[in-house]
């Protein structure tokens, strides 16, 4: 996979976040089992910076829950977060018409 093929499907992997997190609260290895579910294997040392940062950004809130005896990190979009995940949205929308539409 080329660099700038693996930084466009990062971008759709945010928004693949967004969108989960934005209907619940999710976790790590769920996301991981749900973007496997859709082609993107990826590892945890992917995946938990990405947690990480769309957290700092202020895309998402994360709240700690004990669960079996251990911690685990649940995500929620934030205001900001779902405002990105809209705008992605409309933007999503019109490329994909425009690429698909156009010969």
């Amino acid at each position: 996979m080329t660099s700038l093929t693996k930084e466009f499907f990062l971008g759709f992997i945010k928004v693949h976040i967004l969108h989960h997190a934005a209907r619940s609260p999710v976790y790590g290895s769920q996301m991981l089992t749900e973007l496997g579910r859709h082609g993107y294997n990826l590892s945890p040392g992917t995946l938990y910076p990405t947690l990480k940062k769309l957290h700092q950004q202020g895309y998402l809130r994360q709240t700690r829950r004990l669960v079996a005896g251990k911690v685990r990190k649940y995500y929620a979009a934030t205001p900001a977060g779902r405002a990105a995940l809209e705008e992605a949205r409309r933007r999503i929308s019109e490329l994909i018409t425009e690429v698909i539409e156009t010969p």
